[in-house]
């Protein structure tokens, strides 16, 4: 999307639990996928949860105050994080599961606290197909259709890691993923960049990132469909760009997006796949590292 919609991206403060509502009293249209599933799953969950303890609280009254009024609430302590989830209570998407996926990650090697609350905060379950849900915080890429893959939750932190790790400061104003995929690497990129652009070629993976990202009301992504291997010269140069498809080699064009003192990541490579970082050290110069061994789907030109 080149200008900003009415309806997306929308803020970051709110999630999940608005979503159900139609506008003005109409019926809400009900739009079938996957997380469509999942979504109405962990809301009837929750239903179910407050009427039980709807039901207790009938059987055992609060204690009321002195004057004859009920007790007040206490209140919870406000998360660290600014994306909540939904579904507290199902325990294959609860925050526990969540943080023990993210000490695994610290545990691989990623230290960068930034990165690692990230990760934390956005809830990966909302972004698969519900038959995969209770995989959704395990270290593995899985399935979101059309022959591409969310990445396991170790690569994307290391990249984003790697990306981060810069010249100036760890701080990233403009980042392009190439491979929007479902949405999650963007939703984690948007909690550390202050813009994120995000180009997807396959055209209902670019609708399906849509509505997993349209709940969480993200106001710094802007999701594309198109050629990721052109990027966008027109909001370019870019502090970080970041590839979740592998070439055989980096695309030109992208290299030349690429601000000064900015990292691109990428994996490159046929069968065997190698992690790259490449620096842009002045106009007509950039460095290259090889970092370790990955595996992604092969980058590919064009829109389908």
């Amino acid at each position: 999307m080149t200008g900003k919609s009415s309806r997306f991206p929308l803020s970051l403060s709110s999630v999940v639990e608005k979503k159900g509502k139609a506008a003005s009293g109409a019926p809400a249209r009900t739009v079938v996928t996957p997380q469509t599933a999942t979504r109405n799953a962990a809301l009837d969950s929750g239903r179910l949860a407050a009427k039980a303890q709807a039901a207790r609280a009938a059987q055992h009254p609060a204690p009321s105050s002195s004057a004859g009024k009920p007790a007040t609430p206490v209140s919870r302590t406000a998360l660290p994080t600014p994306i909540a989830t939904a579904n507290r209570s199902a325990p294959l998407v609860s925050e526990a599961v969540r943080k023990a996926m993210v000490a695994r990650v610290a545990k691989q090697g990623v230290s960068d606290q930034k990165v690692l609350a990230a990760m934390e905060a956005v809830p990966r379950h909302m972004f698969m197909e519900p038959g995969l849900s209770s995989q959704a915080y395990i270290d593995a890429s899985l399935p979101i259709g059309h022959h591409q893959t969310i990445s396991q939750p170790y690569i994307v932190a290391r990249m984003i890691e790697i990306m981060r790790d810069n010249n100036k400061g760890k701080a990233l104003e403009r980042v392009l993923e190439i491979g929007t995929g479902c949405g999650y690497q963007a939703a984690v990129l948007s909690l550390v960049a202050k813009e994120v652009y995000s180009i997807e070629r396959i055209k209902p993976l670019h609708e399906l990132a849509k509505t997993n990202l349209r709940p969480l009301r993200i106001a710094n992504i802007r999701l594309h469909y198109g050629d990721g291997m052109l990027g966008l010269p027109q909001v370019a140069p870019f502090d970080g760009i970041i590839l979740a498809a592998a070439g055989l080699e980096v695309p030109q064009a992208l290299l030349e997006q690429l601000a000064i003192g900015g990292r691109l990541v990428a994996p490159v490579g046929g069968r065997q796949q190698m992690l790259q970082l490449i620096e842009r050290i002045s106009k007509f110069e950039w460095t290259s590292e090889t970092l370790e061994e990955c595996h992604f789907v092969p980058l590919r030109p064009g829109t389908v």
